[in-house]
């Protein structure tokens, strides 16, 4: 009898914490201890509710790294500065290299991509060596 309420509070309990750290994983716990109250409320033993709450906490984790790495794009870290700032393009050569004013001087650029479009805006990309690699301004 006091063991489902036992779960159902460290379910409260969880869910409460999850709350304030937004990470998923207090949820799956919650989830299990949910599970584990269920099973002590239809009468099984003390085995079979911790197996059970185990077994739908590994699931739930399992679950949620899966979600993480199919939707969740990890940003491409860098410190450089000059990456997603916007440049004013003087000119664009025949090549498909540009002349470009940033930060007060004037610097070569290529695009990012062949079938990037040439406008008189860009953004930086990245930096190949003293060239500036130039793509789209979004919006």
């Amino acid at each position: 009898m006091v063991t489902e309420y036992i779960w159902w509070i460290a379910a409260a309990i969880l869910v409460g914490v999850e709350m304030m750290t937004g990470t998923f994983y207090l949820l799956i716990v919650a989830l299990a201890c949910v599970v584990g109250g269920i099973v002590a409320v239809l009468g099984y033993d003390a085995g079979w509710q911790w197996g059970l709450a185990a077994v739908v906490e590994v699931a739930g984790t399992l679950a949620i790294v899966r979600w993480k790495k199919r939707f969740m794009a990890k940003p491409k870290l860098s410190n450089n500065l000059d990456i997603g700032q916007k440049v004013s393009v003087l000119e664009w050569h025949e090549d498909g290299t540009a002349r470009v004013s940033y930060r007060g001087t004037q610097w070569d650029a290529i695009l990012d991509s062949a079938a990037t479009p040439r406008r008189e805006q860009m953004m930086i990309m990245e930096t190949r060596g003293s060239r500036l690699v130039l793509g789209p301004v979004p919006g």
